[in-house]
């Protein structure tokens, strides 16, 4: 797990061509830490990708300040012509990201098998 500046805890795997951040509830005082785009966008810059799988399983609740820093790592992510995937997001967030109208810019999946393959078939036809 790495801790970085401000308090977020993320969980970072690298694989072939992809980052995966696991997010971790949000530290107290999240609202004074690092604005968290600004540190995934670090690690993506530190590992030399720019494909991420986001992790949201523990994140119990998306508000619009969440929201609202997803949306700028997108930003900076497609600058890089980069990929970013969600996956175990929970029905209440999902249902957020939807209502939002986000869910056309966040491709969300079970797990990250599933969003690193994005419906492709697993076995050659």
């Amino acid at each position: 797990m790495i801790d970085v500046a401000g308090g977020w805890a993320l969980e970072v795997e690298r694989g072939p061509g992809w980052l995966f951040v696991r997010l971790n509830s949000a530290p107290a005082g999240w609202w004074q830490a690092p604005p968290l785009a600004e540190c995934i966008w670090t690690l993506l810059q530190q590992h030399f990708v720019y494909r991420v799988v986001l992790e949201c399983e523990e994140i119990q609740r998306l508000n619009s300040t969440l929201l609202a820093q997803l949306v700028l790592l997108r930003r900076k992510i497609d600058e890089r012509d980069g990929v970013i995937r969600l996956c175990g997001v929970l029905p209440e967030n999902r249902q957020a990201i939807e209502q939002c109208g986000l869910d056309r810019f966040f491709p969300m999946y079970a797990n990250r098998e599933e969003a690193v393959m994005a419906n492709r078939p697993k076995q050659p036809r």
